[in-house]
Parts: C-alpha cells; sequence; structure tokens
C-alpha cells in the first residue's frame, strides 16, 4: 500500500507514478461530493468517480489499471471531503499482491 499525497484544496490536478503506471489524478469538488478522474498514459480509467470512504475506486482490472484506489478516513468513518485531504482523508494506492484475491 502507498499512501498519495494530496493538498487541501478543493480542486488538484497531479500525476505520479504506481507500479510502472504513469498515472494522472485529477481530484475535485462538487456539490454531491467529492470526485476523482483517472489516465494512465493518455487513456481515461475512471472519469467522475464518486469517492467514498474504504470504496476501491477502480475494481474492474478489464480497465487496465494495475491495482486500486480507495480513500481511506483515518479519523471515523466519513465519506472525504477536501478540507481533510492529505491528513484525515488519504487516498492509498493498493498494489495487486494488498487486494484481496477472488473466488470463483
Amino acid at each position: 500500500m502507498l499512501t498519495i499525497p494530496l493538498q487541501t484544496v478543493p480542486s488538484q490536478t497531479f500525476r505520479t507514478m504506481l507500479n510502472g503506471q504513469l498515472c494522472s489524478f485529477r481530484v475535485y469538488t462538487l456539490s454531491t461530493g467529492l470526485y476523482l478522474d483517472l489516465s494512465v498514459l493518455g487513456t481515461e480509467i475512471l472519469q467522475g468517480q464518486l469517492c467514498v470512504d474504504r470504496a476501491y475506486l477502480v475494481r474492474d482490472a478489464y480497465l487496465g489499471f494495475i491495482g486500486d484506489l480507495a480513500f481511506v478516513d483515518t479519523v471515523s468513518d466519513t465519506d472525504p471531503v477536501y478540507t481533510g485531504l492529505g491528513t484525515q482523508y488519504q487516498l492509498i494506492y493498493f498494489a495487486p499482491a494488498d487486494l484481496p484475491s477472488v473466488i470463483s
């Protein structure tokens, strides 16, 4: 697992390398919550994904992202808001080895 640093601002864009993937993020606030866009080398993986506490964001390997992401509330169990980004609300990257295996 890896914590992705975030700023305490309503909207931010940044790039980071995750498991050999050059990832571009956009994290932004709308009246209905915090949202995330993710692309890898220009290929859109997620667009307008609502961020909620402890819920995987990508979920499906067919989208072409290695691993998964989730916001975690380190104080309680509320959904993330920008005023707590980087402190109360952490964006976590989970490598494939960190994820539960699917039982078929």
